[in-house]
């Protein structure tokens, strides 16, 4: 598989990468670590050397699922990692991005990734009661002591990427971005290019939404997050399905699937992006990746681009509580 960069400090990944949350977070149904290291290891054996994951992924469960599938072939593998919540012992969290905290977050993802160092370290989300110049001079802290090669933020607007890359210089942002979100192509994605910092998509496939195969709630398992996500319920879920059925007719005549043109079409928007598509399935995994030999005519995009008008996407992309943990400034 052909490299990206993300950034200009050196950062080079796999062009497609792996996003590990739904191995043991949010989705269902999830995996035993035998089943998550098998799978991670046919990753690598595919080409995938970008693993994405977070302490927040179970919590803590992920971390570990890396941390065995890649003790023995860590410098084969790129692993990005985030900090932001603090977690109590009741089961709730609350988000906690303060330079101590940081510290203590890295030490224990260090431990369950059974590694001395993180590649690519991020802020999971914005601490409103933190500066963040404050939480990047600490993330800088641990770059210079060789703990963190790279740093990156997630889910925050042009102002405070900004501010963050005057800090110190960050390798990526990572934001929700595909077919049916492309939010961040209006600010965002023109302030990380003036800047010089990559882009790394999640949910590149709308969670699932977008492969076609999802075709009522009711085919999500009951202990399936997407249940409460607005673009997934009522009339928003049946007239979001209008652009996955316009974007399986283009998959039938390019003898594709409609995830393949889903991520095709994200490649196709950069060489500065990288998406992360999750999958604990090694078909959906084989399937992903054929994506990137998946060329798409420049008459392909700009019909693409007349579709995601067209049929544009209802919902909010997270129930009320998540969004108030997104930062657009």
């Amino acid at each position: 598989m052909k490299k990206r960069k993300l950034g200009t400090q050196g950062l080079e990944v796999s062009e497609m990468g792996l996003g590990c949350m739904g191995m043991s977070f949010a989705y269902s149904p999830r995996i035993t670590l035998n089943e998550a290291v098998r799978f991670l290891n046919q990753a690598v054996d595919l080409g995938i050397t970008f693993f994405d994951t977070a302490e927040l992924y179970g919590p803590f469960q992920n971390e570990e699922f890396l941390g065995q599938a890649f003790k023995s072939i860590r410098q084969k593998v790129i692993l990005a990692t985030k900090f932001g919540w603090e977690f109590k012992s009741d089961g709730s969290r609350l988000l906690n991005s303060s330079p101590q905290h940081i510290r203590r977050a890295l030490e224990g993802s260090l431990k369950r990734l059974q590694t001395t160092y993180v590649d690519l370290y991020y802020q999971h989300r914005l601490d409103p009661q933190t500066p963040i110049e404050d939480t990047v001079q600490a993330m800088s802290q641990l770059v210079h002591e060789g703990k963190v090669k790279y740093i990156g933020l997630s889910e925050v607007g042009p102002s405070t990427i900004t501010r963050a890359h005057a800090v110190h210089p960050l390798s990526a942002l990572q934001t929700e971005y595909s077919l049916w979100e492309t939010d961040v192509e209006k600010k965002v994605l023109p302030t990380l290019r003036k800047l010089g910092i990559g882009f790394v998509a999640y949910s590149p496939v709308g969670r699932g939404f977008l492969t076609g195969k999802i075709k009522k709630v009711e085919d999500l398992m009951e202990n399936d997050f997407r249940r409460t996500h607005p673009r997934f319920q009522g009339h928003n879920f049946d007239n979001n399905l209008k652009l996955v059925e316009a974007i399986k007719a283009i998959a039938t005549l390019k003898n594709a699937t409609p995830t393949q043109i889903a991520l095709a079409w994200l490649l196709h928007q950069g060489l500065d992006i990288v998406p992360i598509p999750g999958t604990t399935q090694l078909a959906h995994l084989q399937e992903n990746i054929q994506a990137t030999h998946f060329a798409l005519s420049e008459s392909d995009l700009q019909h693409i681009q007349k579709l995601i008008a067209e049929f544009p996407v209802g919902g909010a992309r997270y129930p009320e509580s998540a969004l108030k943990t997104i930062s657009t400034e």
